[in-house]
C-alpha cells in the first residue's frame, strides 16, 4: 500500500482536459484548499448546532435514513454519521451554489448531472474517531453503487464529492482507494471485495496527505475504505461532509420515505 503523490489540483470556474483526463484513468481526484480555514470552521460550528438539536429530540431517522450513534469520551451522545444536513442548515445549503461545484457535474458526461441534496442519503457527515466507545472508527471495501441495485433500479453513474474538515495525513489513517476500478466489470463491482465487513489493506490501494479545506471526487463505482487511525481520541477525528452528485431519475426523499434494508450493513462499520 502506498501514498500517492496527487497533482495540487485546484477547482476553478471549469475542469481542465488535465482534470478530467486524471479523473477519467483514476476514478478520483483530490483539490487543494477547496474552501478556507474560516469556512471549516463555520461548516464544523452548523454541524454541531444541528447535532445538537438532533439528539435534543430524540431524532433517529431523518427521510427514510438512520443516524449512526456513539459515545464521546466521556460517554455522551454524539451523531457519527447525520444524513440531510443541508436540510437543516441554511450556511450548508447556500454553499451548494458555488459554481466551482457545478463544474464537477460535466465529469458525469454523457448524463445530465444534478446535486443530490434531497436524494439518496443529501448531505452527510461522516465523524470518524476511535475511542472505547465509539462506533464508527473505519469503513470497510465498498462502492456506492450496488445501493441503486437494492432500490430496484439500474446502476447509474454517480459522483461522492467530500469537503475535508479535518487535516488527515497518510499516516493517520483516512480514504483508500483502488484507482481505476470505477471501469471494472459488473461481476467485480458486485462481487470483488465482502462490502463493508472486509477492512483489509490491498496491495493496491493508495491512500493520500489530506488537509481541512480539501475537496475530494470519487466515481461511485470506484472501490474504495476508511483506514482506521492508529491513535486515539481526537488525535484520530476525521470528519468529512460527503454530497452525491447523480444521474437518473429524480427520487427526492421525505419523512414519509421507508427505510431501505441495505442500511443494516452500516451496523457492521465499527
Amino acid at each position: 500500500m502506498e501514498k500517492l503523490v496527487c497533482p495540487h489540483f485546484s477547482l476553478g470556474e471549469s475542469l481542465t482536459k488535465e482534470q478530467t483526463d486524471f479523473f477519467d484513468a483514476k476514478g478520483f481526484i483530490v483539490f487543494k484548499n477547496f474552501i478556507s480555514k474560516e469556512q471549516v470552521a463555520l461548516f464544523l460550528q452548523e454541524a454541531q448546532r444541528v447535532e445538537r438539536e438532533l439528539i435534543a429530540s430524540g431524532t433517529t431517522v431523518i427521510n427514510g435514513t438512520p443516524l449512526k450513534y456513539g459515545l464521546d469520551d466521556d460517554g455522551n451522545k454524539m451523531i457519527q454519521r447525520m444524513c440531510f444536513l443541508s436540510q437543516f442548515s441554511p450556511v450548508l445549503q447556500a454553499f451548494f451554489e458555488d459554481n466551482r461545484l457545478k463544474s464537477l457535474l460535466p465529469l458525469l458526461t454523457p448524463y445530465q448531472g444534478r446535486i443530490g441534496l434531497n436524494e439518496k442519503d443529501g448531505l452527510v457527515m461522516n465523524h470518524y474517531v476511535r475511542t472505547q466507545h465509539s462506533k464508527f472508527s473505519q469503513m470497510g471495501w465498498h462502492t456506492d453503487s450496488p445501493r441503486d441495485l437494492f432500490l430496484g433500479q439500474k446502476i447509474m453513474p454517480m459522483l461522492n464529492v467530500g469537503i475535508h474538515l479535518d487535516d488527515c495525513p497518510f499516516d493517520n489513517g483516512g480514504l483508500r482507494v483502488l484507482p481505476g476500478t470505477h471501469k471494472q466489470s459488473m461481476f467485480k463491482l458486485l462481487f470483488g471485495k465482502k462490502y463493508f465487513v472486509d477492512n483489509r489493506p490491498d496491495d493496491r490501494e493508495v491512500g493520500f496527505d489530506i488537509e481541512a479545506g480539501d475537496l475530494g471526487v470519487h466515481d461511485g463505482r470506484l472501490w474504495h475504505r476508511v483506514q482506521q487511525s492508529p491513535n486515539y481520541g481526537d488525535a484520530s477525528r476525521r470528519r468529512v461532509m460527503y454530497v452525491p452528485f447523480i444521474t437518473g431519475v429524480v427520487k427526492v426523499k421525505n419523512e414519509k420515505t421507508k427505510m431501505p434494508f441495505y442500511h443494516k450493513f452500516m451496523n457492521k462499520v465499527q
